[in-house]
């Protein structure tokens, strides 16, 4: 391990990050930004990726560096094989100078840094158990801490990033000036699905994300700390923060849902609207569920998206109010309050062993700092999505798109800027209308929980 890394630097790496992979880079100094991208079979994509990230500013490409894990399972087909050598033999060209392709020039000419990990090659796959996009993002993002240049006392910045997408040409600049100006810890990058691409489900990927946006917008609505968006692709944060919350999980799907989690016990999770990541709309066999599988359903006709009852959102308000209240001191009357708000809140606390929790919780916490932070970690992001779903499945079941939306929109007083009783609920144009619409809905919900 290298002596010059900082104290907290070299303990994690020692006691936290996994030995069996390296990185393959020309190192230099300066860099401030690191992008980790799991790779699995995106030969194409990764060009793609780099086409649209090398037209970002020569100043913030020049301290940047993108980290392909390239890799596979010991059980991967022979297709996925051959597809990441070809990914490895183009990254690898790129990093010793040696391809005389146009791209690679340009990429080269850019001063953007590419390094890889080859966990595709015989003896370095991932095994079965732990395989996926987790490990891989874990091993990356652990990697990223020795490439840093710790002479300066500029921001150290993890971006975590998909093969898959492509990003905007002020993508890194405000990432960079966003964690510089405004001293963030941790950020989700502004995202919109990818339209233009060709043999998607366009009506599906935009229902999708309204999906997203509207549950979003209800943990923004109730002030939850966990109103983030769990998409890997908009993830950010300092070294800082990535160490003291002990790292990115090894999860085959839903990496990015805990780890946000970890770190909003931590961290107020802040947003960056002025630029986007484009994530694909593609479907994909690569995790249980998320984007991919969703599309992949709704290609099968085994899914409808829908929405939750606005309703829920406003229990997890009022739940959220009282817990934070006076009232959380005495047991009995927060109970007695959470059963007024609704009874089937009190029935979920109750289940959930919330009596027990939380007088250990009222016994052990010394100041008002720790009492805090434990209201965060019982009623967390995962506790939060439990008790939604609790709600759906007792009392209020899921809407449809746009009846959900309008009476989501009601409820916070919020006035659209189309008119939501004469929509066609399989028109394109209309979902369209609708996403816009949700994404300004979301964006003054932020600006107003901020203010």
């Amino acid at each position: 391990m290298n002596k010059t890394l900082p104290a907290n630097v070299f303990h994690y790496l020692e006691k936290k990050s996994y030995k069996d992979w390296q990185l393959e880079w020309e190192e230099v100094s300066g860099i401030q930004a690191v992008i980790v991208v799991p790779a699995i079979s995106e030969y194409e994509n990764i060009k793609r990726l780099l086409i649209s990230l090398i037209k970002n500013d020569s100043a913030s490409l020049e301290k940047s560096l993108v980290i392909f894990i390239v890799n596979n399972s010991v059980t991967a087909d022979d297709e996925i094989r051959r597809d990441n050598q070809s990914t490895i033999e183009f990254l690898r060209q790129i990093i010793h100078g040696k391809s005389n392709d146009q791209l690679s020039k340009d990429i080269l000419e850019s001063g953007l840094r590419i390094g890889l990990i080859d966990a595709s090659f015989e003896g370095k796959e991932f095994g079965e158990k732990l395989s996926g996009v987790g490990l891989s993002r874990k091993v990356g993002m652990d990697l990223s801490l020795t490439c840093f240049d710790y002479s300066t006392q500029n921001k150290k910045i993890i971006i975590s990033l998909d093969a898959d997408c492509i990003v905007e040409k002020n993508y890194l600049q405000e990432i960079i000036n966003s964690f510089e100006t405004k001293k963030i810890s941790v950020a989700n990058i502004e995202f919109e699905h990818n339209l233009s691409e060709s043999g998607i489900h366009k009506s599906g990927i935009i229902s999708y994300e309204i999906f997203l946006r509207h549950y979003v917008a209800g943990l923004l609505f109730a002030k939850s700390p966990f109103a983030f968006h769990t998409v890997g692709s908009t993830v950010v944060c300092d070294h800082d923060a990535y160490i003291t919350t002990g790292g990115m999980n090894t999860k085959k799907a839903a990496e990015d849902f805990y780890f946000l989690e970890k770190l909003a016990k931590h961290y107020k999770i802040d947003r960056i609207f002025n630029t986007k990541v484009k994530p694909s709309s593609r479907e994909s066999w690569r995790v249980p569920f998320g984007t991919g599988r969703t599309m992949m359903e709704l290609s099968s006709n085994k899914k409808e998206i829908l929405v939750y009852d606005p309703d829920i959102y406003l229990i997890i308000k009022n739940w959220l109010e009282l817990s934070y209240s006076d009232l959380s001191v005495n047991i009995e009357l927060l109970l007695a309050e959470a059963k007024k708000n609704h009874f089937e809140l009190f029935n979920f606390l109750i289940e959930r062993k919330f009596t027990q929790d939380w007088s250990k919780i009222l016994e052990n916490s010394k100041s008002v700092r720790q009492l805090d932070y434990q209201r965060k970690n019982w009623f967390d992001a995962f506790e939060t999505l439990k008790l939604t779903h609790y709600l759906r499945d007792k009392a209020f079941p899921m809407m449809d798109l746009f009846s959900g939306t309008k009476k989501f929109f009601q409820i916070a007083n919020y006035t659209p800027k189309f008119d939501l009783e004469n929509v066609n609920n399989n028109s394109v144009d209309d979902l369209l209308l609708l996403l816009d619409e949700m994404r300004t809905f979301e964006f003054q919900l932020h600006e107003e929980m901020n203010q």
